[in-house]
């Protein structure tokens, strides 16, 4: 196909940008409350947050709001002030609907590896919505996204390598048994970003 041919690309809108960060947010505090009622864990600043929430009195949208904060100075820095933004937005929205979520949706009964599979897919399809739309939850995620654009390094597989070493390090907080099961939702929130999140395979503005 000759350059003449290819498609061109068509850049979001506004209002397709607060979309899908609603409804990525949405989707991404869905996963956070299966893996808060069956008492689970995950990387990143998300999995600091998991760790203060069962250790304190702050809720996971409080804890996850505050980490996010020293983060958006990498963000202003190298990515600008419109991702940095859509990001301080998407953060926001995560942090609300997560301790609205819980008011409104609860299970009498939740296997822990069903919570950490369904809940790690939940959040990596969140995740991705977020990317694509030029946006993500700060945190690892930013400087997750810094490494690859600048050194070229996968997102996903750097992302895992963090969300393990964290979870590893919950012993304290944490039964083992349940840390073991949220290396299941590390995994499969990780690989949705390796196998979905490429250069050349999404023609939308990121």
């Amino acid at each position: 196909m000759s350059t003449a041919e290819l498609p061109k690309v068509q850049k979001h809108t506004r209002s397709e940008d607060i979309q899908a960060m609603l409804i990525g947010t949405l989707i991404i505090a869905l996963g956070v409350n299966l893996f808060t009622q069956a008492g689970l864990l995950t990387g990143g600043s998300a999995g600091l947050a998991f760790l203060i929430q069962y250790s304190t009195a702050l809720t996971f949208g409080q804890a996850f709001f505050l980490i996010n904060l020293p983060f958006y100075i990498l963000a202003i820095w190298h990515f600008g002030w419109n991702f940095t933004l859509k990001t301080f937005f998407a953060v926001f929205c995560v942090s609300a609907f997560s301790d609205i979520t819980p008011m409104l949706v609860t299970f009498e009964a939740l296997d822990p590896i069903y919570a950490s599979m369904t809940g790690g897919f939940l959040m990596g399809v969140g995740f991705l919505m977020l990317f694509r739309h030029n946006a993500s939850l700060g945190g690892v995620n930013i400087l997750a996204r810094y490494l690859a654009e600048k050194y070229g390094i996968s997102m996903g597989k750097f992302q895992m390598a963090i969300d393990c070493t964290i979870v590893m390090t919950s012993i304290l907080v944490v039964d083992y048994r349940l840390i073991l099961i949220s290396f299941v939702g590390a995994i499969a929130l990780n690989m949705i970003i390796a196998v979905n999140h490429k250069p050349g395979r999404y023609m939308g503005n990121v």
